[in-house]
């Protein structure tokens, strides 16, 4: 059967950072291809690549033999390559059956939107997949994971040839993933193709045919999905070894240096929808928990819900043995909780001010009397962590976005060190920052931790939540999967609970 997709050579360069390497694969009618890798693997740049966001510098895409290169979204799903989102890209303001005819609205004789036929079409559409709503109310009425089938609704009704599902039940509850897997079954029943982006595990091996790995912006396998245990397909998306993963467990329980302390920090029972289903976990004075996981499995939900940032269904938070007030970022911050989150520029700097206002930022009603700040507070409290952070900066008054991601990232931690908190929560601290300025930021959360600081540690690199976590809770799915401390520290009992092939 010859491809209906079919990438050769694919590269696609960003000031330098190759973000795709050279990548082919081939995607045949009725294949459920499942594309896999890390974050930062490549795979929304090629996504984008195949969607007419952007143009590869090299290689070619073909769609039904033909070479294409879509300069809009628009031209790629007219041609056939139709896409569903992880975030739902529709518009909430008007109706569901507008969205799902959005561009493409039928019309009378007169030229004017066929609204009777419209809402008949869109309702028909959504009942054949066993969606039943008002069609006629907006969508952003609806519930985030109803939104995202009227999306899948819309994408297949579009006379695709390729849907690429990107993440499409991050949202979504049991039953309507249910719904999702009975959609896939019918595209795969008319022969149009899926590439499904996904890193839950259980849904990988439920519906995909093929699967293509990606690693570091090449591609490091493609072929059947049932030719790879868990465990190898985990391990070829990390870049690991598995020769002895099976000999070992996935949960142990091991002694360490904090086991006579109290827990400082315990959150028992966390869950909120979807995202966190029952998570529990405790970090003692002077100890570093790492949250291990895939991308997706739930460890930034889970700081988002200690910190207060995310609604919960049920669970406690508790600092000190005392119950926080659920869904309070406040309260969590006067308890002594902190969070540095995972992307720095969308919520971390503030790149139009200086560093000393970055800096001080947080700690501003402790600097002020009567509303008014104290300069000499201010300058205290920067020189003090601009020399104990080593921030490279020509003055304080510079722009913070003039720095480098290292000395961002330092800025960051000294304006909530300078709040002296009692639990700081570190989600991927060392993303897109320099080696050097790697090593210094790791060294300070020894740092840390050793003058008494109870640390949580999200990191996508193994090696980091290795060398540098005292135990390690490891999620998948939102649930807790096992958890390691002492000599159970390893590579490979991490992967075997990832994985769930644990003896």
């Amino acid at each position: 059967m010859n491809p209906v997709l079919d990438v050769t050579d694919v590269v696609k360069e960003f000031v330098g950072v190759r973000a795709l390497d050279g990548v082919s694969f081939t995607v045949r009618p009725g294949e459920v291809h499942a594309l896999v890798g890390e974050n930062g693997a490549g795979k929304s740049t090629l996504i984008k690549v195949l969607t007419g966001v952007h143009r590869p510098d090299s290689g070619e895409v073909r769609l039904r033999g033909e070479v294409v290169s879509f300069d809009r979204p628009v031209r790629a799903q007219e041609a056939g390559i139709s896409t569903i989102y992880q975030e739902v890209n529709l518009v909430p303001l008007i109706s569901v059956a507008a969205n799902v005819f959005l561009g493409r609205e039928p019309r009378t004789r007169f030229g004017l939107v066929d609204w009777a036929r419209m809402n008949r079409d869109a309702k028909e559409l959504l009942s054949g997949y066993g969606i039943e709503t008002d069609v006629k109310r907006p969508l952003g009425t609806l519930s985030v994971g109803a939104q995202q089938m009227v999306a899948l609704v819309r994408a297949v009704s579009t006379d695709a040839d390729v849907v690429i599902m990107d993440e499409p039940t991050s949202s979504l509850e049991p039953r309507e993933v249910e719904t999702l897997f009975s959609v896939v079954e019918r595209l795969h029943e008319k022969g149009i193709a899926v590439v499904y982006v996904s890193h839950r595990m259980d849904e990988l091996y439920r519906i995909c045919d093929q699967v293509t790995v990606l690693r570091d912006g090449k591609m490091v396998h493609t072929g059947p999905l049932n030719d790879l245990s868990r465990i190898e397909l985990v391990a070829m998306m990390l870049g690991r070894s598995v020769s002895d993963i099976r000999e070992h467990g996935a949960t142990a329980f091991g002694e360490d240096h904090n086991a006579g302390k109290e827990p400082l920090l315990s959150a028992e029972n966390l869950s909120s929808g979807v995202r966190l289903n029952d998570v529990s976990l405790s970090i003692r004075p002077g100890e570093v928990v790492g949250l291990a996981g895939l991308l997706g499995s739930g460890r930034t939900e889970t700081a988002r819900a200690i910190v207060g940032a995310l609604p919960l269904d049920g669970g406690t938070v508790l600092v000190g043995g005392k119950a926080l007030k659920a869904g309070d970022v406040g309260a969590a911050m006067r308890a002594g909780i902190n969070m540095l989150a995972e992307d720095r520029k969308a919520e971390g700097i503030i790149p139009n001010l200086s560093v000393r206002e970055n800096i001080v930022l947080a700690a501003l009603p402790q600097l002020s009397r009567f509303g008014v700040i104290s300069r000499e507070k201010q300058d205290r409290i920067v020189d003090t962590f601009v020399k104990r952070l080593r921030i490279k900066v020509s003055n304080p008054d510079q722009l913070v976005s003039e720095l480098s991601g290292g000395n961002q990232q330092k800025v960051l931690l000294a304006r909530w060190l300078c709040t002296k908190p009692k639990v700081l929560l570190l989600d991927e601290p060392t993303r897109g920052i320099d080696v050097g300025a790697k090593a210094e930021v790791q060294a300070l959360i020894d740092e840390l931790a050793q003058e008494g600081l109870a640390v949580l540690l999200i990191s996508s690199e193994m090696e980091e939540l290795l060398d540098g976590a005292d135990r390690l809770v490891v999620l998948k799915d939102g649930a807790v999967v096992g958890e390691l401390s002492g000599d159970d520290l390893t590579q490979d009992k991490v992967l075997a609970a990832i994985a769930g092939e644990a003896p």
